[in-house]
């Protein structure tokens, strides 16, 4: 059986870290450990993709591993494979298996901070059913609150949870939803540098950022995942401005 655990998973030294694809009964799934990781101080950071995609397609196209490694946070990265369409049924039901399935798969320990979910559109779904989960402390919907409103009021009424929003086509939903929460700050655009976000957003327990990017751009383009991954774990160590672009190869970012 460890033959075939070894020969179903990817180890590459690459991007600034380690990568594995591992195979699952739900799919395969992506591992991704940055330069610099400390597993004595890490979270884990688990990022579902949207619609119209499937995981190895949203690793690949999207660039993850790159937008991670840009991240500059002290994480493990674990991207399972989600529904393609909204009639799909979920991939996995239960974050524990998930989490189980990679440490046994990978060998790695568990990293001792907390599990942050981070998911794009549709992901919702998936990430509702997750919400039972204890170790889940934060949560960052991407355009992504179109649906189970209540799920996610009922997981923040205990005041020990993080909701972060970012909204583009959702707008309207996430208006409407964070009205209901007295503590609820508004950011009005991604910031280029978390560091340079205002204090209140970020310590607010409950956070809605309004997107300038476009509902896709927000995952492909490097400008704004990198970024909001930066509000769910601590930095592994500081870094210049524009080093979000400069990892990525792309253009510097808009000035806020």
């Amino acid at each position: 059986m460890t033959s075939l655990f070894l020969s179903l998973a990817l180890l590459a030294q690459s991007y600034g870290g380690a990568h594995w694809r591992i195979m699952t009964e739900h799919g395969p799934v992506h591992v991704f450990r940055p330069q610099g990781y400390d597993s004595r101080a890490a979270g884990t950071l688990v990022y579902v993709h949207g619609l119209y995609t499937d995981v190895d397609a949203a690793w690949r196209d999207h660039r993850l591993a790159d937008q991670f490694a840009a991240a500059n946070v002290q994480a493990l990265f674990i991207v399972p494979e989600a529904p393609m369409s909204g009639g799909e049924n979920l991939r996995w039901t239960s974050l524990d298996e998930l989490l189980v399935a990679v440490h046994e798969k990978t060998g790695l320990a568990r990293p001792p901070g907390p599990v942050v979910v981070v998911g794009h559109s549709a992901a919702y779904r998936t990430i509702v059913a997750w919400l039972g989960c204890g170790r889940v402390k934060h949560v960052i919907l991407v355009d992504a609150l179109y649906g189970n409103e209540d799920d996610f009021l009922r997981w923040l009424a205990d005041g020990h949870h993080r909701l972060t929003i970012v909204s583009d086509d959702t707008a309207d939903v996430a208006e409407a939803f964070v009205e209901q929460l007295r503590d609820a700050v508004t950011l009005p655009a991604i910031p280029d540098d978390w560091s340079r976000a205002p204090t209140a957003a970020r310590k607010a327990r409950v956070l809605h950022i309004r997107s300038q990017y476009r509902h896709m751009p927000l995952v492909t383009e490097g400008k704004a995942l990198p970024v909001l991954l930066q509000s769910a774990a601590p930095r592994v160590r500081p870094a210049p401005a524009g080093w979000i672009q400069a990892a990525l190869g792309s253009r510097s970012p808009t000035t806020l």
